[in-house]
């Protein structure tokens, strides 16, 4: 497992990651880590490695785009001085090219969006023990769905950011992918986009088996 003992894991986003989560910071008693992919990450993680003591905290906040992470980056990054980031933004930055096409200054094109990761990227990975990068995903199984399609090209720019950074990439499109196979969307997200129990359980599957998770390991 990639994330050593006594490290902290930091994860932020959007509405996808927040789930509820309390302010101003993510972590404590009564679900205050939140009730989405978050907090199955966490709770697994302290259940399979309790040994390890590993810190995760929830900095997602609903409705943000890139921009808005650029405005809170010192103190919601920076400042936790995170030992492991996870980011996965973007959901919003395409979707209001879709649900509000008229108010173009809330959308943010993927030229905006891939240099305003990239920047964010480059000030803190020297910082980091370890950076992993969720690309955002919508849960439409047809590639040709015009938002669908939208969000594989900003998909494509964090993999790209990824490999240029060697930071780990988790393709969370392509685990919904093959859920899809068997599976509605709506059995998942009733809006395609805000996923349900078993739709956070495929992120933090995604997520875990990226940082090298041992479902298997004893205590």
């Amino acid at each position: 497992m990639k994330i050593g003992k006594n490290e902290k894991l930091v994860m932020i986003g959007d509405s996808i990651t927040d789930c509820n989560r309390a302010r101003p910071v993510g972590e404590g008693l009564f679900d205050a880590i939140g009730k989405g992919y978050v907090g199955i990450v966490d709770a697994l993680l302290t259940s399979t490695y309790p040994e390890l003591g590993i810190r995760v905290v929830n900095m997602g906040i609903s409705g943000n785009n890139v921009r808005d992470l650029k405005e809170r980056w010192q103190t919601d990054v920076l400042d936790l001085k995170p030992d492991w980031l996870s980011i996965m933004i973007g959901t919003n930055d395409v979707w209001r090219q879709f649900d509000t096409p008229t108010i173009t200054e809330s959308h943010v094109y993927l030229e905006e969006y891939e240099a305003v990761l990239d920047t964010l990227v480059a000030k803190t990975n020297p910082q980091l023990k370890g950076l992993v990068l969720m690309t955002p995903f919508f849960i439409e199984s047809n590639p040709n769905d015009a938002m669908r399609a939208k969000m594989d090209l900003y998909g494509a720019a964090v993999r790209r950011i990824a490999a240029k950074y060697d930071a780990i990439v988790v393709d969370t499109q392509n685990a919904f992918n093959e859920v899809l196979e068997h599976l509605y969307s709506g059995t998942l997200a009733w809006d395609r986009v805000h996923p349900n129990q078993a739709g956070h359980a495929v992120l933090a599957r995604a997520f875990l088996q990226a940082i090298g998770y041992d479902y298997n390991k004893s205590l």
